[in-house]
């Protein structure tokens, strides 16, 4: 939640929110993945991400989405600004 959203609420209605809350259980009971397995799962592909790139562990996301008939694992990663180095060869 960014600060706009905590000042002047969300645009998400209650309704909206208990459907995707309901709608990600769903996902979770059909692929019989614990919230224990999705942990590890995030600590696994932070620890992958993180021996190559600049990352910022705190705000990885892994969740189990559902679109059409596809159930896909999504990782959002995002990654920290690095300053490059000027080398003279």
């Amino acid at each position: 939640m960014n600060i706009f959203e905590k000042l002047f609420g969300s645009s998400e209605t209650s309704a909206s929110s208990a459907k995707n809350r309901l709608k990600m259980v769903l996902v979770h009971d059909r692929n019989d993945i614990s919230p224990g397995v999705l942990r590890q799962i995030r600590d696994d592909i932070i620890g992958v991400f993180a021996h190559h790139l600049n990352i910022d562990p705190d705000a990885v996301e892994v969740m189990l989405d559902e679109n059409d008939n596809d159930n896909m694992l999504v990782a959002q990663v995002p990654l920290t600004p690095t300053r490059r180095v000027r080398t003279n060869h």
